[in-house]
């Protein structure tokens, strides 16, 4: 199911955080960025071995019936973790966090923040099945803007995406964000290159 945000509040943010700075800031929210399928094919594999050794040990039930119910158990587990949040439940979290990032880092560029005329775009990427948040901005803020104060935007966003608070989390890191870029880069009296509004991908 779709998260229900306030999209005119997240908009309002952005416009606001823009007219003190010639950045541009881009929200993105994702309802999933991870791709299970190899998992849920490995676990639905593993759990389909297993189960004929109990029925073999402890029971008569025939070849034919151990091999249908195998069959039958690979079948349910493949659309259990594919249907259900387990199958991104069950992929390590190393793997969702870089695949999260990969889909984050293509949205950065595919939505053109990397050409700014002022070279200050800002990326607020949130995924929703992974419980992910990250803010990436353009290699020309590197030296003016530390890593340790978008660290402290993502932190303060994470904490209201634990909540369920997605609109929150976007407005107060919105917020976050045109308060370092107006130091960084500071307006220039060009106008907005890039959509307000939230993208929702998935």
């Amino acid at each position: 199911m779709a998260a229900k945000i306030d999209e005119n509040a997240i908009i309002a943010a952005v416009r606001a955080a823009e007219s003190r700075t010639s950045g541009q800031i881009v929200c993105v929210l994702a309802q999933r960025s991870c791709d299970p399928s190899a998992f849920i094919v490995l676990y639905a594999a593993a759990l389909a071995l297993v189960t004929p050794w109990p029925l073999l040990e402890w029971t008569q039930t025939p070849a034919q019936v151990v091999f249908a119910i195998q069959t039958g158990v690979f079948a349910t587990a493949l659309v259990l973790l594919g249907w259900t949040p387990l199958g991104v439940l069950l992929t390590p979290r190393a793997i969702k966090r870089r695949q999260a990032f990969a889909a984050a880092l293509e949205q950065f560029f595919a939505r053109g923040l990397g050409k700014t005329r002022s070279r200050a775009g800002v990326l607020i990427f949130v995924s929703l099945a992974e419980h992910y948040a990250r803010i990436i901005a353009d290699r020309a803020l590197d030296d003016r803007i530390s890593e340790r104060d978008w660290r402290g935007a993502v932190e303060e966003m994470t904490a209201h995406l634990r909540e369920g608070r997605v609109t929150e989390g976007f407005v107060d890191a919105v917020a976050r964000c045109g308060d370092l870029l107006a130091r960084a880069a500071p307006p220039d009296g060009g106008g907005d290159e890039l959509p307000d509004n939230v993208i929702r991908l998935n």
